[in-house]
């Protein structure tokens, strides 16, 4: 082909770029279309979006269009692999016009993969929360799901992240499918969980002035890390801070079920666990104003102990009255 056949391909390419582009891929938008440059904003929404840029080498189409990737909301590193795979696939399109199959490619890969918008967070949990020997990690693109099985010591917990497809402006959702945890605990872990996806997305109520207007977190690598490090992983290790003795038991069929057993598992508002008779006792013990946890020394709220210092002072007060009523009958009968 020559120099003038190349010019008029390229030309008579661009037309049909500008009057049918639009047309024929929606979600498309085309910024300058020109010789020197085509700009085509390539959208799926708001946060999954890119500009691409293409420029044409003096030989075009014997050699592959030259492409770059720019966006504010998807990750460097993806575009970089986005773009190799884009010269690949413009090599498949030698000798053809290639600026619209390579633009439908990439729409079709933000159509496609829920999870170009949080590449870098799935890259964190799978290097930095995964334990490859232990673990399990199974990642569903096309559906936005991400099937979850951790586990420490005996104890595990299977469950499902569903990243949405205006993420992250929408949350995560959390969905537990199996685990031996105690079902308190596990109700715990998925009610904090749903509460960290809803704050990142969730304006306060009370904004300060100084701060710059409210937008939109990335709830998945945080609702993950809290699940894992600081649920999963953590309390099959965790001691009592009174006892200092592991709080759950070696085998997760021996959890004491029973709540007003001695070695029960309770959960105080710092996230700390104790033996409920430890716990209980401490509570009942001056002083009682201001009661802290000794691991953190948070003060310590529970609804099984909410009553007020001076309720609490005043049962203690007739407890001991009434255990020096009995001691000076035992001293008396003694006698």
């Amino acid at each position: 082909m020559t120099s003038h056949d190349n010019q008029a391909f390229l030309n008579e390419e661009l037309k049909y770029v500008r009057e049918k582009l639009t047309e024929i891929l929606k979600g498309t938008e085309i910024v300058a279309c020109h010789i020197a440059m085509v700009q085509v904003k390539i959208k799926r929404t708001k946060y999954k979006q890119t500009v691409a840029h293409f420029q044409f080498p003096k030989d075009y189409p014997q050699s592959a269009i030259l492409i770059e990737l720019k966006s504010k909301t998807l990750s460097e590193k993806l575009l970089n692999k986005l773009v190799e795979i884009c010269d690949q696939e413009a090599k498949k399109h030698i000798s053809s016009p290639q600026l619209v199959p390579i633009i439908t490619f990439i729409k079709k890969f933000l159509d496609e993969n829920f999870f170009s918008i949080c590449s870098d967070e799935i890259n964190y949990i799978k290097k930095n929360l995964i334990n490859p020997e232990k673990d399990e990690l199974k990642i569903k693109s096309k559906s936005g799901t991400l099937s979850f099985n951790i586990n420490q010591d005996k104890f595990y917990m299977t469950f499902k992240i569903f990243v949405p497809d205006n993420y992250p402006g929408e949350p995560v959702r959390i969905e537990e499918t199996a685990s031996n945890f105690p079902g308190y605990l596990r109700k715990v872990f998925l009610s904090q969980a749903e509460e960290i996806a809803r704050k990142c997305v969730s304006k306060p109520l009370k904004r300060n002035s100084k701060t710059p207007p409210f937008e939109p977190k990335s709830s998945l690598q945080p609702v993950v890390e809290f699940l894992v490090n600081e649920c999963i992983k953590r309390y099959p290790k965790e001691s009592c801070p009174l006892c200092h003795k592991q709080v759950l038991p070696e085998k997760p069929e021996d959890v004491i079920k029973d709540t007003s057993h001695p070695n029960h598992l309770e959960r105080v508002y710092c996230s700390h666990i104790y033996h409920f008779g430890c716990l209980d006792k401490y509570m009942k013990t001056p002083p009682f104003k201001d009661k802290k946890c000794p691991a953190c020394k948070s003060i310590i709220y529970h609804e099984k102990w909410n009553v007020s210092a001076k309720v609490a002072e005043d049962r203690w007060a007739h407890k001991q009255a009434k255990q020096r009523e009995l001691e000076e009958v035992v001293d008396f009968l003694a006698d």
